[in-house]
């Protein structure tokens, strides 16, 4: 399987990911999601452990130890580039908002505000 056919990513995917640039186990890895978005993705156990489970089997993660029932989960080379992939998205799309933002407000102060903006 090509990495590039595993973008784009869902965003619990992603911040998942992003969660795992150091060594962590699950609770930590869903707290960490929660504060990196805000509050906006809050994801279950049964959600995480899926999700690590299929990263896993795509070389994006691995389980690097078990204490007790503590999984401690980090993130592989692959799992970088994946993630490096999914932030030019984000990023490209930031720039055209960010352009179409600009063009509207020129629009608006070289004539008023146009019905097709």
């Amino acid at each position: 399987m090509k990495i590039e056919s595993l973008v784009p990513l869902s965003e619990a995917t992603a911040y998942i990911l992003l969660a795992l640039g150091e060594e962590r186990h699950g609770y930590v890895i869903m707290q960490v999601v929660e504060v990196l978005s805000g509050g906006s993705v809050s994801i279950g156990p049964g959600t995480l452990y899926g999700a690590l489970s299929t990263m896993e089997a795509q070389k994006l993660v691995e389980q690097t130890r078990t204490e007790g029932r503590r999984k401690y989960y980090r993130r592989l080379p692959a799992g970088d580039e994946i993630l490096a992939m999914q932030t030019g998205r984000y990023q490209r799309f930031l720039d055209a908002c960010v352009q179409e933002a600009a063009r509207q407000a020129q629009a608006w102060t070289e004539g008023g505000r146009h019905e097709d903006t």
